[in-house]
Order: C-alpha cells, then structure tokens, then sequence
C-alpha cells in the first residue's frame, strides 16, 4: 500500500490470520468459475468497485481469467485492462534483488551506503550499517515515509518527490532503534532499495525491471512508465464512487509505481509458483523464504513477501492500494495454487 496518510498495511497483517483463521479449512481446489463470478457480482453492485479482475492458477499451471464492469463505457474489462498495483510492486523488487545477488552483483548484506553517493550520509546505529536485506524485510528502522514528504497535488502524491530530497531526508535522519530490530512497513525503505539496485545496475528502475524480469519472463504490458499500448487499456481509478486520476512514482517506483494487466500479473504469478520453471531460474524461490517476524500473530515476511502460517499451511502474498486501486497477489506453494486480483477502486479486496 502507498496511501500516505490511512489505510497502512499493518491493518491488513492484524486482519488477514483472523479472516483465514475463522474460515473453514483451506480448500486444495481453486472454486468455480460461477462462484468466483458470483463474488464478483456481489462486490461490484455492492457500490465498493466498479470493476474486478480474478486471475487463478491451478495445480496443473492452467490460468483462468474472470472479469467484471468497465474498463471505459462500453469496454468491459479483460485480461488486457490495465491497473496500477501499488505495493505488489514490491515483490518485483525482490526478485530484481534475487537476480543481481545470484549474478554476484552484489550481496544481500551489504550496506546500502556502498551504493549511494558519498555526500549521502546513512543513518547507523549501535556500529550497524543498513543493509540491502533490512530494507528488503521492512526491519531497516527507517519510517514508513519521510518527514520531508510534502505534496503539491494531494490527488498525485509522489509525483513531485525527489531523489535530492530522499538523500536529505536520509541524510539528516537519527534512527530510533536498532537496525533489524522490528519490523516496520516502510515505503521509504522499499523506494530505497529500488534505487539503489537502479543505480548498481548503470539504469532507471524501470529500465532495470525490464531487464532483469520483465523481458525474460515476456511480460510486454508492465511497467512504471505507460506505453501507448498500455494507456489505451488503462482503466481509470476510482475512490470514494468517484473517478481519480492516477498516480506517478517516480523516486519510489520500486515501492510501488507499477502498472500492470491481469495476462503479466499471472506469468509473474506463475514464476513464482514453479520457480524451477520459471526464465528468471530458481533464485525468485529465494525471496519466499521466511527471514523476519513481523508482531503480527502466524505472520512473517521474506525479500518483501509476506508469509501467512494458517491452519497448517502457509501462503505467500502481497497487497496495494494507491489512490484509485487495489491488487493482491498470492499463492499456496503446497497446494499449486494461486490468485490475482485487480481493482481500479482503492477499496479493500483483501478479504477476497
């Protein structure tokens, strides 16, 4: 998530084991295609979004696609549509950082000083450096945002923060505890990481991401800046009933600045379901493995991922919101099965 203000992610950790603790078990089989569109309906007269896109994958790697409402008047929308995916891209990020670890680019622990520019001054504490894995795993004792984050357009946030004013904020900043100590969700600390990883890479991030995920695994209708292609499937945000305009990260784009369709959200979906099938190889497994508590009961976090113990089995996610949408994204290793959702809505599909 990427509201500055409400609706922090640390509403959906404390939500999310009770809404799985209180169902019936978790069932091996994804649902049918008439109850999955019945949910859909239901979500969509209820006034909470004008439009969905449930993607599914099932044990044997087979997709389904299931929409619902309008991309515009009179296009319905399809796995074509395009949405913002907020914080879901943060997992990219994690997987740009398995690549250029498992290229001998760099290493997990590194500091993130080694990277920036000399005339930035990290924050440390008790003689500990941040490293590429605090910010990975939200325990890098960095805010959730900076105190110099003041936009111009409220209705556009991060449009007008800076690289400049990152590196001054970081460079004026005194942690408050110690690095790795605690878990805290951090767009700050995950729009760091993406621009570190862009600088060691010689490129922007969206160059990089393009490079090192996105053109290996032939996902032609993604990225942080909008293609002609892409903007003719772009279907508007929405926020409160009514029409949004969307949103342009820049400096943070690793934190969250993704564009995507329900076709590329499912090819990510599936590398990360059957890594050893997978362009990207077996590294992307690297970053659902289990590295920090977060305080929230059964919960954990991997390179980004969340990871959710639950009635014996665990599930790997991740949610978004920006100003006019929603996501999630997340899959059962055990059972082979996995979902994505798309809202251009910034209502909450969490408990979908």
């Amino acid at each position: 998530m990427l509201r500055p203000s409400r609706r922090l992610i640390a509403a959906a950790l404390a939500a999310l084991p009770a809404l799985v603790a209180a169902q019936r078990p978790l069932r091996a089989q994804l649902p049918s295609d008439s109850a999955v569109r019945a949910l859909v309906t239901r979500r969509i007269q209820s006034g909470a979004t004008p439009g969905l896109v449930v993607g599914l994958i099932g044990p044997e790697g087979k997709a389904r696609v299931l929409a619902s409402g309008d991309e515009k008047p009179g296009k319905p929308l399809d796995a074509r549509s395009e949405f913002e995916i907020g914080s879901v891209s943060k997992v990219f990020t994690a997987s740009i950082l398995a690549d250029m670890v498992a290229r001998g680019e760099l290493k997990l622990d590194d500091p993130i000083a080694k990277y920036l520019p000399a005339t930035v001054r990290v924050p440390e504490r008790g003689g500990r450096q941040i490293t590429l894995v605090d910010l990975s795993t939200q325990t890098s004792g960095l805010p959730r945002m900076p105190d110099n984050f003041h936009p111009a357009d409220p209705g556009n946030p991060y449009a007008d923060y800076s690289v400049q004013q990152m590196y001054d904020f970081l460079s004026s900043y005194r942690l408050t505890r110690d690095i790795g100590a605690r878990y805290e969700y951090s767009n700050l600390g995950v729009g760091l990481l993406g621009h570190v990883l862009a600088l060691r890479g010689g490129k922007s991030y969206d160059a990089l991401l393009h490079e090192r995920i996105l053109k290996p695994l032939g996902m032609e209708h993604t990225g942080v800046a909008l293609t002609p292609e892409m903007s003719e499937h772009f279907a508007p945000g929405h926020s409160g009933g009514r029409q949004v305009a969307g949103w342009d990260i820049v400096t943070f784009a690793g934190a969250g600045g993704i564009r995507s369709d329900m076709e590329d959200m499912l090819v990510f979906l599936g590398a990360n379901m059957f890594p050893g099938k997978s362009r990207l190889g077996g590294e992307i497994a690297v970053t659902h493995a289990i590295r920090a508590p977060t305080g929230s009961p059964n919960l954990s976090i991997g390179l980004n991922w969340h990871v959710l113990a639950a009635l014996g089995d665990t599930i790997v996610w991740h949610n978004g919101q920006t100003g006019g949408y929603h996501s999630f994204i997340g899959f059962r290793p055990s059972r082979h099965i996995g979902l994505v959702i798309l809202s251009n809505a910034d209502a909450s599909i969490d408990d979908i």
